[in-house]
């Protein structure tokens, strides 16, 4: 499987963005997915993790309360809706996949071996 994440952009302070992942050469079914993030001179971090099923979820701590992260199994395709969007969300954010088990959410970086390209998030007055 391929992914590719879109829907980053620039955005005001307390705005809003909804990331996709859209996979292809594969379906994203037997997978876990997850989304991290990656700002300038700092290491790529955990954001948010979502069972094969969509029934699981788990947030890094500085998302909880302002993102959602969903799947739609049919179209391939993740999705994080963030919120109150801060200057500190600035990062490239990275889609990603790996295998599980049902019920499963992972949050370490290690776990997943599929990776999108990222898409930039610029959080700026």
């Amino acid at each position: 499987v391929q992914l590719q994440a879109s829907g980053g952009g620039l955005v005001q302070p307390g705005g809003s963005l909804r990331l996709s992942c859209a996979a292809s050469e594969g379906t994203i079914v037997p997978y876990v997915m997850g989304w991290f993030r990656q700002a300038p001179g700092k290491e790529r971090e955990f954001v948010a993790t979502i069972s094969r099923g969509g029934t699981v979820k788990d947030y890094a701590d500085f998302v909880k309360g302002r993102a959602t992260i969903s799947r739609e199994n049919a179209k391939n395709t993740v999705l994080l809706q963030m919120n109150s969007l801060k200057a500190e969300d600035t990062a490239v954010y990275y889609c990603a996949a790996g295998r599980g088990v049902t019920g499963q959410t992972m949050n370490s970086i290690n776990r997943y071996d599929v990776w999108g390209r990222g898409t930039l998030v610029t959080v700026s007055s």
